[in-house]
């Protein structure tokens, strides 16, 4: 596994990261808690220190199961988290509606993005109460909103840093401007944003950002949400509540269209040896401007097979091969 560090924040953190949002279940057709913990502790072994969650993913159940997998391993994990999505009281930008399974309009709850200081404060203690910690390492906001300045946001972060409850602060779906403001108020770590072989351009900006002022950018649903994997084939039928099964990305046409393009990239796949999300997740990391990428796992074994992602290096004719096949496929791909 390789290790880069999270912006000047001195922490190191493993490249590929695990990403927790499909444990909680929610807008996932359910999660089996079990196995989600073997997947946590096979991530562990296999050197993945990066555990990403939110206390959206699943009203606080991924945070729970997250902390259940960690205890007795503190120590061997980078914990990140993060505020700013609320589901209990209306100050704030309405975002969506949901109820226990997906989002809907007229749903029993109503999600508000609202990063005001005494809102994260709160926020914060329920965090790391349902972690089972004391300290969070990466502390993210979720999503950015109009309604509070983000002077006052980055003031109460650094408040909580200097308390010792968070080591590292970092924005979520946040432009490059925004992350400006942030950086001008007190130092920011990192910046995770959508971003992968098939969402590319709206990442660009954040991207030169990043490079440019030492920033980590973690790379979210790289797999774009298992489309890469070459396990998400034409014929594939979703589970009851999984919202995937609601994307015209998911349509039986774009899944053909996802499968010529990991078709081209055999003989890349081939010479390295690994499988096509292993593959996606090397080609991620070997971007400009990309630190990190946060992969979901279920199983131990999906864990693990990503974890191996953060071993395979990429070669410039690999890089060259792999980005003619995007410019060949790619356009048509939704």
């Amino acid at each position: 596994m390789q290790y880069r560090p999270l912006g000047a924040s001195g922490i190191q953190a493993s490249v590929v990261g695990l990403g927790t949002w499909a444990m909680g279940g929610w807008m996932w057709g359910g999660s089996d808690d079990a196995a989600a913990i073997r997947a946590i502790h096979a991530a562990l072994d296999a050197g993945m220190n990066l555990l990403d969650t939110a206390p959206i993913y699943g009203f606080g159940r991924s945070e729970e199961i997250v902390g259940k997998a960690i205890a007795g391993r503190r120590d061997q994990v980078v914990l990140a988290t993060k505020c700013g999505l609320v589901w209990q009281g209306d100050q704030g930008d309405h975002f969506f509606d949901t109820d226990d399974d997906h989002p809907r309009q007229g749903g029993d709850r109503r999600i508000y993005r609202f990063l005001g200081p005494e809102s994260i404060r709160r926020e914060v203690e329920d965090s790391l109460r349902r972690l089972g910690t004391d300290v969070i390492d990466l502390y993210q906001t979720h999503w950015q909103e109009t309604t509070t300045a983000i002077e006052d946001t980055m003031a109460a972060l650094l408040d909580l840093k200097d308390q010792g409850k968070i080591r590292a602060i970092g924005a979520s779906n946040a432009t490059p401007e925004q992350l400006g403001k942030y950086a001008a108020a007190g130092q920011i770590d990192s910046d995770q944003e959508l971003f992968g072989m098939l969402d590319r351009a709206k990442a660009a900006g954040d991207l030169d950002y990043c490079a440019e002022h030492g920033v980590a950018f973690l790379a979210y649903s790289p797999l774009a949400q298992g489309l890469l994997t070459g396990k998400v084939g034409p014929d594939r039928v979703f589970e009851a509540g999984d919202q995937r099964s609601r994307k015209a990305r998911f349509s039986v046409e774009n899944r053909q269209r996802v499968a010529d393009l990991l078709a081209a990239f055999e003989p890349v796949r081939a010479k390295h040896g690994v499988d096509f999300a292993q593959l996606t997740i090397a080609w991620t990391v070997a971007q400009r401007g990309c630190s990190h990428a946060l992969v979901g796992a279920r199983t131990p074994e999906q864990a693990l097979a990503n974890a191996r992602g953060g071993e395979v290096v990429l070669d410039a004719e690999d890089l060259a091969l792999l980005d003619a096949a995007l410019a060949a496929h790619g356009p048509a791909i939704v």
